[in-house]
């Protein structure tokens, strides 16, 4: 009989909260990757890209490393911190509570506003 109740539950819970993923590590779905992707796909001809994601804003080596899901944005990458575009923001599930879409040196992060906290980010190709 618990078991029956347990599995249940597994069954009521799946596909709700924490934007219907299964990956407990991120926050965007495929979906939001596809969307990222073709927002870049449809921007990228010359100087049609805005701040924070064209090529020449790609963070060095040692910058890079410092950006990881989990970690907190040390002073030098809130330095580069771009609003997301409204274009892309808008194909974007709305961000959890006190959090924040940004770009920073190319990729597409999702933060908390106040602890500067990254939950989650997606990088573009080269």
């Amino acid at each position: 009989m618990a078991i029956l109740v347990l599995a249940g539950l597994s069954f009521a819970d799946h596909g709700h909260g924490k934007h219907d993923r299964d990956d407990d590590d991120h926050y965007y779905s495929d979906r939001d990757h596809d969307e990222m992707r073709g927002y870049y796909r449809e921007h990228d001809r010359g100087d049609d890209l805005p701040p924070g994601l064209a090529k020449r804003d790609r963070l060095p080596p040692g910058l890079e490393r410092q950006l990881r899901v989990r970690g907190t944005l040390p002073p030098g990458l809130r330095k580069k911190m771009r609003p997301c575009p409204d274009e892309l923001e808008r194909r974007l599930p709305p961000p959890p509570p006190q959090c924040a879409h940004v770009v920073i040196g190319g990729h597409v992060v999702l933060m908390n506003r106040s602890t500067y906290m990254v939950l989650d980010i997606f990088h573009f190709e080269r």
